[in-house]
């Protein structure tokens, strides 16, 4: 049996803040694995960015399946892949397509509320479950509270409590709340419902000691880190285009990357 999956549910489960580098490709999987990261995840807009569509449920289920696969195969790590609401308001077709994720070796999934109700999100929840069976999946059931700014204060965090205490009903492993910042109402969530708290970076966000006394548990990248790549390459491609392009002194070259895939063969 792989151990992949308790791997991965240990990691919320350590005092120590758990971070997770959010990718799109097979490529960060494995720079993400080649500098100590501890488990990968997707990111969705990222991914379907990368694969030519807007995010919000575009990215059509053969593109992400074969992205997740090329992913699975070059890492050795836990994949936890986000799946926006399940790309379906069908609650058996999102459990369909979770097990499509599991079979190829996917170890977690964010799965989210975004503008529906919290009880379409429970019914997928049980779905998912009913699919699985036995088979293990560690589930982080996002709610987009604070992303899509349905309250603020105490009124986001009573509305984001309620939620994930639905979800974890429901049969979520963990809480997955984007778009807060506030230290105090952090600690809020993460002491009133049982899931541990996963907050996405943003810009000026505490340090890892001050999120992992606050009680968040998981901090994930979101789109962060392809914003980071999309200027480094708009960059280059001006420079090419205007004149000539200079690589900094440290870049990796041909070698250096064709071996670390080699190694993946």
């Amino acid at each position: 049996m792989s151990t992949l999956h308790p791997r991965f549910e240990q990691l919320h489960r350590s005092p120590a803040l758990f971070v997770l580098p959010n990718v799109w490709d097979a490529g960060g999987a494995a720079l993400a694995q080649q500098l100590g990261a501890s488990a990968v995840g997707t990111t969705s807009a990222a991914m379907a960015w990368s694969c030519g569509y807007p995010d919000g449920g575009a990215l059509p289920e053969v593109a992400l399946l074969q992205r997740v696969a090329e992913i699975v195969r070059v890492t050795s790590l836990p994949v936890t892949v986000d799946m926006e609401d399940g790309y379906s308001d069908d609650p058996q077709e999102v459990a369909l397509r979770v097990a499509k994720l599991v079979a190829l070796g996917v170890v977690g999934i964010n799965i989210e509320d975004g503008a529906n109700s919290p009880a379409l999100l429970e019914a997928k929840l049980q779905a998912i479950r009913q699919q699985l069976g036995a088979r293990p999946l560690f589930i982080n059931a996002r709610t987009d509270v604070y992303l899509r700014g349905m309250a603020k204060g105490e009124q986001a965090v009573a509305m984001s409590i309620e939620r994930l205490q639905g979800y974890a009903r429901a049969g979520a492993d963990g809480g997955f709340v984007p778009g807060i910042a506030d230290l105090g109402e952090m600690a809020h969530i993460a002491a009133g419902q049982p899931l541990p708290l996963n907050v996405m970076w943003l810009p000026g966000m505490a340090a890892h000691d001050a999120l992992a006394t606050a009680g968040v548990r998981r901090l994930s990248a979101g789109p962060a880190l392809s914003t980071l790549a999309w200027k480094a390459m708009t960059d280059g491609m001006q420079a090419l285009l205007g004149d000539t392009i200079s690589l900094p002194t440290d870049a990796p070259g041909y070698a250096q990357l064709n071996a670390m895939f080699a190694a993946s063969m």
